[in-house]
């Protein structure tokens, strides 16, 4: 009899313990392919040296092939797949050489599904096979064929008649052993279930029967685990669907997305949501805004959106390359595993600052002072301090003489202000608009000439463009210059700051733009905002290496000169732009996303709002949610549907005291996780009991000031954190960190300590204490003596 429901279930006995066999079986031959790949590799740079081709296309090859050694060799070692498709059989195919005779016409799209009707694929982090040639073992996860494993549903099977999940044992390294069990989800049409059961973990037809273009194909969150772009943020727009609920999703699904947080961040690819898969594989040249609450997965999608462009576009990305952006080297650290995982090796990782870092940074500025800095008005400032070097009145009224032997060729003094005019019309950078300059004026000095004895080589024009009268008036009218000239003199000239910023900035701005004592460019202490300021100005002078793509994460910190600086890199390129306005924390954070996009160069960019998450738990989900009201930004409530957190809040006499003995509880298992939400309120659920020995990292956050007497005492009790900023701070068990850098990371165990305190230390305090109370996956305490913000 035939089974006519859908779902997921482990596979079944008889037959279950043989196909947990062969899919074991079949990983070991995976692993020894993919030794063999990455051997082979390494063999194919050394014998590529001999090969007989031009110098530059030499390079070229020895450049591709040693990134392929280089991605290979720096795969971490784990499973080498997380999931299965099984998909059914055409109509009709009586031998499809898998058993699937009658298994009903295939589903969904059919356009998509027909070409693997009948194949199975094994889907992982890259592809494996054992020949170039040949069909792969393992089809990586950005291939087309693999988005129905992310796709498939009951209502839309795609053709896939059985998606299969694969339960491996917490920090495995791919040993057979660590595969524990199998778990079948039927989504085919009545009809296509009996046959199934049981048979689809065999070893026949694991990716090596498959004839389909898994892995070769060219089309197609961790800050938190998969997410759903329901809800509708103003100025976005909302994903359609729900995703999965972890309360009906399959086990090994729920497990993977609830693991515990030890250790750096790791990709997502087992456990992307269709919302999240659709955003991931947005086209290279859409630039997309995602604004994600907490725990709905918006790094994961930046990530995992920059390892499929560079699967998809590997050449166009490779010429222009693509860049990651984070908030602090922190954060960058806690995401740097998850590309390398993924496949992708050598993809550059910075922060804003390390973007824009001309000079170490000496100096320090005001707030206020800071603030102006940071205004978008800075830029037309900037402009008018460096282009008011070029004088159009210093032409001298004889004109330009060139000395060709004998003869002697002027350029008339309106010919030469004509010359500067028009080039200044035409904004150019400053250094090519010099060198334009330059180049008209040989050129109707070889006018001039070829008039009186005829054409002039190119030789000729040259020589004449580098002569030293032309040096002299290009000195005179269009003088060299650098951006620590420009920004020494606006800084320190007062006539000059004067003429720049006149109608731009008001009398109070333009004082506090300024300094007390003149300086130099050699003698300057130069501010991390001032250089944002120079990175505006060599701009001006001359346009940056762009990149094919960037991510931005955090992007709702970002000044407007900060975002200018993002977007010069990228003139022709796409950005992905991951944040958050309710988490904004910076003096000059945005409030909206249409005007931070527009600073960035993309005011057409897509904007999506991913409001539910399933890491952050819903009792943590509501507590933000009653801070987020006080926050006047245009974000709707966030949403949790996972039920299985805690929420602690307890008064204390001495908070330093009680996170002590928080933390060796949470360490050691001796504390009932759950306790009443006391002053915190009813209507806020503490979950479910639970052992605190059962969590996994600890992270404990604090106001700034309160860090080093948390830190004393923690290590006085033997219980001594890592330091966030330190390299063993991802994998450490225990970490204490100030609330301002605890954006984008979390810890199964959060323990925010005066809740008062951290919301104080800053103008924006309200927004910190957002993120801080966003950072628990599993509980959060909050241990307090003074009143609570949030009522």
């Amino acid at each position: 009899m035939a089974r006519r429901d859908t779902g997921t279930r482990p596979a079944p006995d008889p037959e279950g313990p043989q196909a947990l066999a062969d899919e074991r079986a079949h990983h070991e031959r995976c692993r020894a392919a993919l030794a063999a790949m990455a051997a082979g590799a390494r063999e194919h740079v050394v014998t590529a040296a001999d090969v007989s081709a031009s110098g530059a296309d030499a390079e070229v090859l020895g450049r591709a092939l040693r990134t392929k050694a280089r991605d290979l060799g720096e795969l971490p070692p784990g499973p080498l797949f997380f999931g299965r498709l099984d998909f059914a059989a055409a109509p009709g195919d009586e031998g499809s050489g898998d058993e699937r005779s009658g298994a009903g016409p295939v589903a969904g799209r059919d356009a998509d599904a027909a070409p693997h009707a009948g194949q199975s694929y094994h889907i992982g982090r890259t592809r494996i096979t054992e020949e170039p040639t040949a069909p792969p073992l393992v089809v990586d996860w950005r291939a087309p064929v693999s988005r129905a494993f992310y796709q498939a549903g009951p209502h839309d099977p795609r053709g896939v008649a059985v998606r299969r999940r694969f339960g491996w044992a917490p920090g495995s390294t791919g040993a057979p052993h660590d595969l524990t069990g199998l778990e079948d989800e039927y989504l085919g049409p009545p009809g296509t279930g009996d046959e199934y059961l049981g048979r689809s973990g065999t070893g026949a037809g694991p990716g090596g029967e498959g004839t389909g273009p898994g892995g070769t194909g060219t089309e197609s969150g961790t800050e938190s685990g998969p997410g759903t772009a329901s809800g509708t943020g103003t100025g976005t727009e909302s994903g359609a669907g729900t995703g999965t609920d972890v309360g009906v999703a399959g086990g090994f699904l729920a497990a993977e997305i609830r693991r515990p947080r030890t250790g750096p961040m790791r990709d997502i690819a087992a456990t992307i949501q269709p919302e999240q898969d659709d955003l991931v594989r947005s086209p290279l040249g859409t630039s997309l805004c995602v604004q994600g609450a907490p725990g709905t997965g918006k790094t994961a999608v930046g990530l995992h959106r920059a390892a499929y462009l560079l699967y998809t576009h590997p050449r166009r990305i490779s010429r222009s390359g693509l860049l990651v952006l984070g908030p602090n080297r922190t954060f960058l650290r806690y995401i740097a595993e998850v590309l390398p995982a993924l496949g992708e090796g050598g993809v550059g990782q910075l922060t804003v600052e390390d973007l824009v870092a001309r000079h170490p940074v000496t100096g320090h500025d005001p707030e206020a002072t800071a603030l102006v800095k940071h205004d978008a008005r800075m830029a037309r400032v900037l402009r008018r301090a460096l282009y008011a070097r070029v004088r159009p009145e210093a032409v001298d009224g004889a004109g330009l003489t060139v000395a060709d032997g004998s003869y002697r060729w002027r350029v008339p003094a309106g010919e030469l202000t004509a010359i500067v005019a028009d080039v200044l019309a035409e904004e150019l950078p400053y250094d090519t608009g010099r060198e334009r300059v330059r180049a008209r004026v040989a050129a109707r000095a070889r006018e001039l000439a070829e008039r009186r004895s005829g054409p002039r080589a190119d030789g000729w024009l040259r020589r004449t463009a580098r002569a030293r009268p032309v040096a002299a008036f290009l000195d005179a009218v269009w003088p060299r210059t650098s951006p620590e000239e420009v920004l020494a003199g606006l800084l320190s000239g007062p006539q000059e700051r004067e003429r720049a910023a006149d109608g731009v900035l008001g009398p109070a701005e333009r004082a506090a733009l300024g300094r007390a004592r003149p300086f130099t460019a050699r003698s300057a202490r130069w501010s991390a905002a001032d250089l944002v300021l120079l990175d505006e100005l060599a701009g001006l002078l001359e346009l940056p290496a762009g990149h094919g793509h960037i991510v931005v994460d955090e992007a709702q910190d970002l000044s407007p000169m900060q975002c200018r600086a993002i977007g010069r890199r990228a003139p022709h390129g796409s950005l992905t732009v991951l944040g958050d306005v309710a988490q904004g924390t910076t003096p000059w954070a945005a409030r909206s996303w249409p005007e931070q996009l527009a600073h960035l160069g993309r005011p057409d960019a897509r904007t999506v709002a991913l409001t539910t998450g399933f890491r952050v738990p819903a009792q943590v989900t509501a507590l933000a949610n009653r801070l987020l009201a006080r926050l006047d930004v245009p974000v709707p409530p966030g949403r949790s549907l996972r039920e299985d957190g805690s929420l602690t809040v307890r008064r204390v006499p001495d908070v330093v005291a009680a996170a002590v003995a928080a933390v060796r509880a949470a360490r050691n298992g001796t504390e009932r996780l759950g306790a009443p939400a006391g002053p915190a309120g009813p209507d806020i659920p503490a979950g479910p009991d639970g052992p605190a020995g059962a969590l996994g990292s600890v992270g404990v956050i604090a106001a700034d000031a309160d860090v080093p007497r948390l830190r004393a005492a923690l290590t006085a009790a033997g219980l001594a954190p890592a330091d966030p900023a330190g390299p063993a701070a991802p994998g450490a068990p225990v970490t204490l960190l100030p609330a301002t850098l605890a954006k984008g990371l979390e810890y199964d165990h959060v323990i925010a300590v005066e809740p008062a305190a951290i919301e104080e230390a800053e103008p924006r305090g309200a927004h910190r204490l957002y993120v801080v109370l966003t950072r628990a996956v599993t509980h959060l305490e909050i241990l307090h003596t003074r009143p609570l913000p949030f009522g």
